[in-house]
C-alpha cells in the first residue's frame, strides 16, 4: 500500500541525491586549476545526462531487475518497462516502483563522477563518456546487484551495505586508484605546484554535498521514520567527528588548520559513514567518523611517497572511505539499532565483520581489474589522454572553447 509521507520522502531524497552531483562538480572544479574548471565541472553534468539515459535504457533492469543466477539483473525492465506507479514490495512497499528506480537513478550517476577526480585535467571528453558508459554497464550495475539486488550473491551471503560503502564508495574509490595508474601523472606534476584554484568553490560543494547526503543515506531506509532519523544522525555524527579529528590531525601535523583540510575530512566522514548509517548507533558513527578522519588523512599522505597521482583524492577518500566504513560495520553493527541488520564483532558476532571483509575484497578487485580493461579499450577506441599541448593551454579551451573566469 502507498504510503504518502514515504513517497514525498523518497522523491526528496531522490532529488537530494540529485544536487550531490553538481556539488561534486563544484567541489572538484575548485580542486583543479583555473583552465580546466569548466572540463571538471562538465564530467559530472555529463554524466548526470549519460548515466540517467543509460539507466532507464537498461541499466536499472540490470542492477535490480529479475535475478540471473545470482550475479545480474535480466532485461525485463528495459526501457521501465513494469515499472509503473504501483510498489515492488521486494523494494519498497510502501512507494511506487518508479519512485524506487529514480532515486537509484541518482547513485548510479554520482558513482561515475566520483572516478573523474581519478584523471582531472587529462582525459579526453569523448574517451570519458565512453567510459562512463561501459563502467557503469559492467562495473556499477553487477555489484549493485550483487548486494542490492534481490537474488544477489553477496547479499545472499549476508553483505550489508546500507547506502552504498561498497556499491558507491568501493567501486568508484578502486576503480579511481585503476585511471590514476593507467593514465599516468600529470604534465611537470614534479616540476610545479598544482594548488586548488578556488577554495571557496570547493566549500559551496561540499556544503552541498553534505546537505544532499541526508537523502543519499537517510533516504536509503526507503521510508519516513525510525530508521530514516537513525541514518540522518549518525550521517552527521560521523561527518562532525571525522572534521573534527581531521582539522586536528592537521594542525598537530602541519602547523596550521586549512579549509581544504575540513571539507575533504567532512566527505571522508561522509563516505566512511555510508555502509553503515541504518546500522550502527550515534555513538558508534562518531567513533566511526574519528576513524574516518584518522585513516583518510594518512591515506592522502602517503599518496606522494608511494608516486601515483590521483589528482583529487577519489582513492584516498572514497575507496578508503569505503573501505573503512564497510569493515567498521562489520565491527559495529547492532541489532538495537536495526533489527533487518546484524550483529558486529563487538557485538558477539565475528561472522558479520568477516562477511564484510571478503565483500570488501572481492569488490575491490573486481572494479579495479575490470577498470583497467575497459580503459584500455577505450584507449583502443578513442585515446585516453589529450595532448601535451592540450595539458598546457588547459581543457576547458582545448575541449570546450570556453573560460571560466575572463578578466
Amino acid at each position: 500500500m502507498i504510503s504518502k509521507g514515504d513517497t514525498a520522502w523518497m522523491l526528496v531524497s531522490a532529488a537530494l541525491v540529485m544536487l550531490m552531483t553538481p556539488g561534486l562538480a563544484f567541489f572538484y572544479g575548485g580542486m583543479v586549476r583555473r583552465k580546466n574548471v569548466l572540463g571538471t565541472l562538465m564530467h559530472s553534468f555529463a554524466a548526470l545526462a549519460v548515466v540517467s539515459i543509460q539507466w532507464m535504457l537498461f541499466g536499472y533492469s540490470l542492477a535490480f531487475g529479475p535475478d540471473v543466477k545470482g550475479i545480474i539483473g535480466n532485461l525485463d525492465w528495459a526501457g521501465l518497462r513494469n515499472v509503473g506507479l504501483l510498489p515492488n514490495p521486494a523494494y519498497a512497499a510502501t512507494v511506487p516502483h518508479m519512485a524506487f528506480m529514480i532515486y537509484q537513478a541518482m547513485f548510479a550517476v554520482i558513482t561515475p563522477a566520483l572516478i573523474s577526480g581519478a584523471f582531472a585535467e587529462r582525459m579526453k571528453f569523448s574517451a570519458y563518456l565512453l567510459f562512463v558508459v561501459l563502467w557503469s554497464t559492467i562495473v556499477y550495475d553487477p555489484v549493485a546487484h550483487w548486494i542490492w539486488g534481490v537474488g544477489g550473491w553477496l547479499r545472499g551471503q549476508g553483505v550489508l551495505d546500507f547506502a552504498g560503502g561498497l556499491v558507491v564508495h568501493a567501486t568508484s574509490g578502486f576503480s579511481a586508484l585503476a585511471a590514476a595508474l593507467f593514465i599516468g601523472r600529470r604534465k611537470d606534476l614534479s616540476r610545479e605546484p598544482m594548488p586548488p584554484h578556488n577554495l571557496p568553490m570547493t566549500a559551496v560543494g561540499a556544503g552541498l554535498l553534505w546537505f544532499g547526503w541526508f537523502g543519499f543515506n537517510a533516504g536509503s531506509a526507503l521510508s519516513s521514520g525510525q530508521l530514516s532519523t537513525l541514518a540522518f544522525v549518525t550521517t552527521h555524527a560521523a561527518a562532525v567527528s571525522a572534521t573534527a579529528t581531521w582539522i586536528v590531525i592537521e594542525w598537530l601535523h602541519r602547523g596550521k588548520p586549512t579549509v581544504f583540510g575540513a571539507v575533504t575530512g567532512s566527505i571522508a566522514g561522509l563516505a566512511t559513514i555510508t555502509p553503515a548509517a541504518g546500522f550502527v548507533t550515534p555513538d558508534s558513527a562518531l567513533i566511526i567518523g574519528v576513524l574516518a578522519g584518522a585513516i583518510c588523512y594518512a591515506a592522502l599522505n602517503l599518496k606522494p611517497v608511494l608516486g601515483y597521482d590521483d589528482s583529487l583524492d577519489a582513492f584516498g577518500v572514497h575507496g578508503v572511505g569505503g573501505t573503512t566504513g564497510t569493515l567498521c560495520l562489520g565491527l559495529f553493527a547492532a541489532l538495537a539499532a536495526n533489527p533487518a541488520g546484524a550483529n558486529g564483532l563487538f557485538h558477539g558476532n565475528a561472522r558479520q565483520f568477516y562477511v564484510q571483509l571478503g565483500a570488501v575484497a572481492i569488490v575491490a578487485a573486481y572494479s579495479f581489474i575490470v577498470s583497467l580493461v575497459i580503459l584500455k579499450i577505450v584507449d583502443v577506441i578513442a585515446g585516453l589522454r589529450v595532448s601535451p599541448d592540450y595539458e598546457d593551454n588547459g581543457l576547458d579551451i582545448s575541449l570546450h572553447g570556453e573560460e571560466g573566469y575572463y578578466f
